[in-house]
């Protein structure tokens, strides 16, 4: 029953941010596809998601143990701090510290974790601001 009262609720708020993102105007381009077409495509997807569990078999709902609650709440931890170093550090810093985190908290190795940081946060970096074009922060240290 909790999967369905979720599953309602976020489809409503997909359903309303959807019209929001629907009246998203920039002045002038400075990409190429709009600021409105990325967040249409997520909450759609979103939307999509909860429709399906609305629809499906109800699952037993088996409220994580403690290791897991303190992990989830580590990880809430990561992304405020990531949200809050990100005009600082800039993207490639702050994208390979949350994946280095986040891979540490996964069980990782640190050699393994920190491999996949820089490789995360270095293409990530040259996708979105070489091949997509967006414009990232380069962090407020390098001025």
């Amino acid at each position: 029953m909790s999967d369905r009262i979720f599953a309602g609720l976020w489809l409503a708020l997909c359903v309303a941010g959807l019209f929001i993102a629907w009246q998203i105007q920039s002045e002038y381009s400075y990409e190429p596809v709009g600021p409105r077409p990325f967040p249409m495509l997520l909450l759609g997807l979103m939307a999509i998601c909860a429709v399906m569990m609305l629809v499906r078999k109800p699952d037993t709902v088996q409220w994580p143990n403690a290791t897991t609650l303190k992990k989830l709440a580590l990880l809430c931890v990561m992304l405020a701090v990531y949200s809050w170093l990100f005009e600082r550090l800039g993207f490639a810093i702050c994208t390979a510290l949350l994946t280095f985190g986040i891979g540490l908290l996964f069980g990782a190795r640190a050699w393994a974790a920190a491999l996949s940081g820089v490789v995360m946060g270095s293409a990530l970096f040259y996708a979105f601001d070489r091949l997509l074009d967006v414009t990232l922060p380069v962090g407020s240290w390098l001025s």
